[in-house]
């Protein structure tokens, strides 16, 4: 039928005619149709690693990813999934979704991804509360070793989280927090021509 191809390693990967259903879903088609062109601009103006995630139970799922040869190497792909404390999209759909989530990914315990991962509760709750305040969130280091991220939500008009747009740029030491602060406007800015363009 096309569901699932198998690889010359044995193991699978989805195949053509159920990736093509999947894209058929509506709800998610129409996001990302509405996010392409800011994830673009955000694209040719920084070069970085451009991601579209919403959530999935306790974790990030990336429906779409722009990258090129030059933006940092990540773990995500379209399809991938990522956990919500140590990325900034996660971090934008938890700030923004009900406590009940948050109790539940802090209780299922908070995996250390690098040394630089929050694993303590008290902390990533400090981290959300300023996500709210500042609407952006940031990760650094916190995923990847030597790769940054800033991102914000994209919210429904009725205030809830409907998906996080984010930028994952190279680390560079104590350039990094300066990058991000340069980089957050764009990122907030996007994600609200996004909610705009889709609601």
């Amino acid at each position: 039928m096309g569901g699932l191809e198998r690889l010359d390693d044995g193991r699978y990967r989805i195949g053509i005619r159920l990736w093509t259903i999947g894209t058929l879903a509506p709800q998610q088609r129409g996001l990302r149709e509405a996010a392409l062109p800011y994830m673009h601009d955000l694209f040719q103006a920084t070069q970085e690693n451009i991601q579209l995630t919403v959530l999935d139970g306790h974790e990030a799922l990336c429906i779409e990813k722009i990258s090129s040869d030059k933006a940092v190497p990540t773990q995500t792909r379209i399809g991938g999934r990522l956990p919500l404390h140590a990325t900034g999209v996660g971090k934008a759909l938890l700030a923004f979704s009900a406590r009940e989530l948050f109790d539940a990914v802090t209780e299922a315990g908070l995996a250390r991804m690098t040394p630089h991962t929050i694993i303590q509760p008290g902390r990533l709750a400090a981290a959300l509360a300023e996500v709210r305040k500042s609407g952006v969130a940031y990760s650094c280091e916190e995923m990847t070793l030597g790769a940054v991220s800033v991102a914000a939500p994209i919210l429904s008009l009725d205030g809830g989280v409907r998906a996080a747009l984010g930028i994952v740029a190279h680390s560079r030491a104590a350039a990094d927090r300066a990058t991000l602060d340069r980089l957050a406007p764009a990122v907030r800015t996007a994600a609200l021509g996004v909610a705009r363009s889709s609601n």
